[in-house]
This record gives structure tokens, C-alpha cells and sequence, in this order.
């Protein structure tokens, strides 16, 4: 069964996406499919009601992205392939971008090739505070990119929190974190509400407009599901005029990431 939440609001922009549920569920799904989706978005004016004013589909950041959402939908895709694929639907060649919790290195790769060409003034920031972490996330870009790619990347030994201490204001395209532990790390470290809150109170303000704030978060874990709530209070307090705010959670596999996707206007 697919399940749209109550707080599933149908504007103009997503109007194809949701056809295109309905018409992948014809096609793909049994009756006894189990396979449950809450999806939440905003915009909802202040009186409980969508508003279709000015909305136009062009208006949308996940316009042309509804094949993507499907596919997450009916378990084609990860939600870490959701968000990469989100990622290359916002962020340009040239672009300033930023891994947030660059682990075992695969966000920070993917963002060079998001960012690098031929004029190298693109620019990924990738921090983390393990030291295992920036060592995996090296040894990874040591032996996958070139020597104009490589000049890109600025690995920061630093918490998330304080990235805008190094970074300047409204100027990056792309902020992402993934939430959690180190995958084949202590799983003892992990990252935490209080920091995360912090974190995304500096992501809103160097992310310039038409900007996206990405977020994998594993609930799998001690502590995981008081972080998602943290998530869940920051996006759900962001002004409506200017952020577009997204959640996909699959209901019925409670320790399956939830991705989080903040699109500042």
C-alpha cells in the first residue's frame, strides 16, 4: 500500500509527480504490497490551506525529478541515490559546495564531479572530525581524481557546526550531511542533535538562493531518532516564502534512512 500523509500538500509544481504515483502504482503495485511512504512538504499558508497563487511548475526545484521520487518510492533507488541525483539537478559547474560529514569520502567525490571543469573554480568543502574520516575520504580521492580535480577539495579537520566560521555567507550551492556514525568506524561517535541544530542554523545562512540543504538521516542507531526530530523542528520553522521543505520516510521500516531535502528560494 502507498500512503500519502495528511500533511502531503498538492501544489502546481507537484502535480506531475503525484500522476506519476498514480500511475507507477497501476503498474507496480499489488495488493499485498507493503511498502509505505510518508511524504511531507511544504508550502501550507498559515490557515492549514495550500496556495496555488504565482505557483508555476517551473517554480519547482524538483521539477523534472519525478522519475527520481518514483523510483525512491517504489524501492528502485536509495535514498542516498535519491539525494545524489538531487544534487545534480541544483548544483552548476563552478559551484561551492559542501560535504558536511564527509565520512568514507563517496559525497565528496561525487561533488568534484558535480562542481569541476575546465576553468577549476568550483570548490568542495568536506569536514569531518575523525581523522579516520578524512584519511578514508584522502585515500578515496587520492586514486579517483585528476590533479585539477584534486585542487578542488578542501578536507577540514572541524565539526559541522562551525562551517561558516570557514566559509563565506550565502555562497554555496549545496550543503549536505549524512547523519549517523561512521559506516566501518566506532560506532560510539556519532553526531549529535545539539551540533546538527547548530550546523544547519550556519548551512541557512551561506547557502545562497536556489540552494539546497541535503540531509541522509539513519534512525538505526542510539540518539538517531532524537536527531530526525531535530531535523524534522528546523525545517518545519523555516518561512514558507522562502524554503521549500521535503521528507521521505518509509512508515513501515522504522530504521530505514529518512532523507530530508531543504531548497531555499
Amino acid at each position: 500500500m502507498l500512503m500519502l500523509s495528511h500533511s502531503f500538500v498538492i501544489s502546481k509544481p507537484l502535480i506531475g509527480f503525484v500522476e506519476k504515483l498514480a500511475l507507477y502504482s497501476r503498474r507496480n503495485v499489488s495488493k499485498s504490497s507493503s511498502r509505505n511512504l510518508c511524504f511531507c512538504v511544504k508550502p501550507i499558508e498559515p490557515n492549514g490551506f495550500p496556495s496555488y497563487e504565482n505557483y508555476t511548475p517551473h517554480h519547482s526545484p524538483l521539477s523534472g525529478m519525478e522519475d527520481v521520487l518514483a523510483s525512491y518510492v517504489f524501492g528502485k533507488k536509495k535514498a542516498t541515490e535519491v539525494a545524489h541525483l538531487v544534487w545534480k539537478h541544483i548544483v552548476q559547474k563552478g559551484d561551492a559546495v559542501i560535504d558536511a560529514t564527509c565520512g568514507n569520502g563517496y559525497d565528496t567525490l561525487a561533488m568534484v564531479k558535480m562542481v569541476a571543469d575546465e576553468s577549476a573554480r568550483g570548490c568542495v568543502y568536506a569536514m569531518d572530525i575523525q581523522n579516520d574520516a578524512l584519511e578514508n575520504t584522502s585515500s578515496l580521492l587520492e586514486e579517483s581524481l585528476n590533479p585539477n580535480e584534486k585542487v578542488l577539495v578542501k578536507l577540514l579537520p572541524m565539526c559541522h557546526s562551525k562551517m561558516d566560521k570557514v566559509v563565506p555567507e550565502a555562497s554555496v550551492r549545496l550543503v549536505a550531511f549524512n547523519l549517523g556514525y561512521l559506516p566501518g568506524g566506532d560506532k560510539t561517535i556519532i553526531t549529535k542533535p545539539e551540533t546538527t541544530l547548530i550546523a544547519l542554523e550556519a548551512a541557512k545562512g551561506i547557502l545562497m538562493a536556489g540552494g539546497l540543504i541535503s540531509l541522509v538521516v539513519y534512525v538505526g542507531h542510539p540518539g538517531g531518532w532524537e536527531e530526525s526530530e531535530t531535523v524534522h523542528t528546523f525545517a518545519s520553522k523555516l518561512p514558507v516564502n522562502n524554503w521549500v521543505c521535503c521528507k521521505f520516510q518509509m512508515l513501515n521500516r522504522p530504521w530505514a534512512p529518512i532523507l530530508v531535502l531543504l531548497f531555499k528560494r
